[in-house]
């Protein structure tokens, strides 16, 4: 059984890569209006979220193991 907090470090990573791969794809490398100051705001908390979402799996995974692990 998968635990919630993994399931929510995984969409918040999905969430994230799919908006700074739209973002690198769309905005970059595409001509276009200058980027914002809004725009480059959202990509860095797109990055934070990414972060964020990495550290809440690393986190379930070593709870798991932890739990799996015989107390002495």
């Amino acid at each position: 059984m998968i635990d919630r907090q993994k399931v929510v470090g995984w969409v918040l990573v999905a969430v994230s890569v799919v908006y700074l791969a739209y973002f690198w794809r769309m905005r970059l490398f595409e001509p276009g209006p200058v980027l914002s100051n809004n725009e480059w705001a959202r990509v860095v908390g797109s990055i934070v979220v990414l972060m964020i979402g990495t550290i809440n799996v690393r986190l379930a995974a070593m709870r798991e193991r932890r739990r799996r692990e015989p107390s002495n």
